[in-house]
């Protein structure tokens, strides 16, 4: 809802935090209302008209998110989300390959989606090797290749950096992963329906993707799980009723994957158009904010990063109080999943920012509506933002005299 700005007129907020999530397309919203009331079957009902509709509904879903990623339909398996992807790739290749070995290499870049389960992993008695980005937050197959051993048995570095926007080598690392015979995670959430990518030219075993950060539903994810060459098995992390091949029991979310589906189909169809689009307005961003304001620098590479991302570091200016101070302009801090924690962002550190230059840093996600008139209005209001609490700050003023 539009609410009064500084300014005394009735004006929307900006929504600049497409990492975190997306609003739904009204197009997926369309194909998914159906199957809230009319088709409101279970997909695991094979006994009527209305569980066969749900199931065909499913199976179109998952063909729309297998093309997408140039898989077999039979390779999808859905989730709740990419945090539940994530875990069932990590967990369950780990617990199943551990006759093999019991050595897993990650980045330190990672989503917590994947740190975390890698810490249960180490409780269980697995070993796992933490490998350090470059400055730019790029994880090199030879950084990954200094830490293999013939007990490895699974890498995992995600796609795209979901907080500094860094493109990692994926099919340099998944052909080093291939040539061990090591399986290759990777976490490809914010890659999916934004920038090429395929399943078999990554080299991945498993890839997590999920529907709320390409304009379709919350709760819905999928793991790709590769069927040859080889075939991938996992243990499961539930149980009850032997769904998705036995490796995700419980009842399908039939509106939600469908919403997924018509989003993979919109994003692929879209990509190349809108990551030139959004790509323009993200430069303009950064070259408003650098042009007018001093000591403005960019986290992560200037190329080689998705289309939509522009993590900017403010010097001097806190982020939780340029963000209090721009109340009109959603963007973060850090990743959506940790936003409540008083520590820094775990990438930046990693790519070798401080703790201080960690605080004074500021993620903007650009997406599929964004416009050039907020572009330029979130430039006035950080541009204002960040003179105003420069020049209320003892620190700056002694620096800048």
């Amino acid at each position: 809802m539009p609410r009064v700005g500084s300014g005394g007129s009735l004006r929307a907020p900006i929504y600049l935090d497409y990492h975190a999530t997306t609003p739904v397309d009204p197009r997926v919203f369309d194909a998914m209302r159906p199957y809230f009331t009319e088709h409101f079957g279970n997909a695991a009902s094979r006994s009527h008209s209305f569980g066969l509709r749900a199931e065909a509904a499913v199976g179109a879903a998952r063909e729309a998110v297998a093309e997408a990623l140039g898989a077999n339909p039979k390779e999808i398996v859905f989730t709740s989300g990419a945090t539940e992807a994530n875990n069932l790739a990590i967990l369950g290749a780990a617990r199943a390959a551990r006759p093999k070995g019991e050595h897993i290499v990650v980045s330190a870049a990672e989503h917590r989606a994947v740190l975390d389960p890698c810490r249960q992993l180490e409780t269980e008695g697995f070993r796992v090797t933490i490998v350090a980005p470059d400055r730019f937050g790029a994880t090199a197959a030879g950084a990954i290749a200094e830490t293999l051993t013939d007990r490895t048995i699974l890498v995992s570095v995600m796609t795209a950096n979901n907080e500094i926007g860094t493109l990692n080598p994926v099919a340099a690392i998944g052909r080093l992963c291939k040539e061990r015979g090591i399986l290759f995670h990777t976490d490809a959430v914010q890659a999916f329906g934004k920038v090429p990518f395929d399943v078999n030219t990554a080299g991945a075993d498993l890839v997590s993707v999920s529907a709320h950060k390409i304009c379709g539903p919350k709760g819905a994810g999928a793991l790709y799980v590769r069927s040859v060459n080889p075939r991938v098995a996992l243990v499961p992390l539930q149980f009850g009723g032997g769904h998705e091949r036995g490796l995700r029991s419980g009842t399908l979310d039939v509106p939600s994957l469908v919403g997924f589906g018509a989003a993979a189909r919109i994003a692929m169809a879209e990509r190349d158009g809108e990551a030139a689009r959004v790509g323009a307005l993200r430069d303009r961003l950064f070259e408003r904010l650098g042009s007018e304001l001093p000591e403005v620098s960019l986290n992560g590479p200037r190329e080689g990063r998705l289309p939509g991302n522009l993590n900017v570091r403010f010097a001097g200016v806190a982020s939780d109080a340029l963000m209090m101070g721009v109340r009109d302009v959603a963007v973060s801090s850090g990743s959506a999943c940790t936003s409540a924690s008083a520590e820094p962002s775990h990438v930046l550190l990693s790519i070798g920012l401080s703790k201080s230059e960690a605080h004074e840093s500021i993620r903007f996600g650009l997406g599929r509506f964004t416009t050039a008139e907020e572009v330029e209005r979130a430039a006035d209001l950080f541009v204002a933002a960040v003179g105003t609490l420069r020049e209320s700050s003892p620190a700056w003023q002694l620096r800048h005299p």
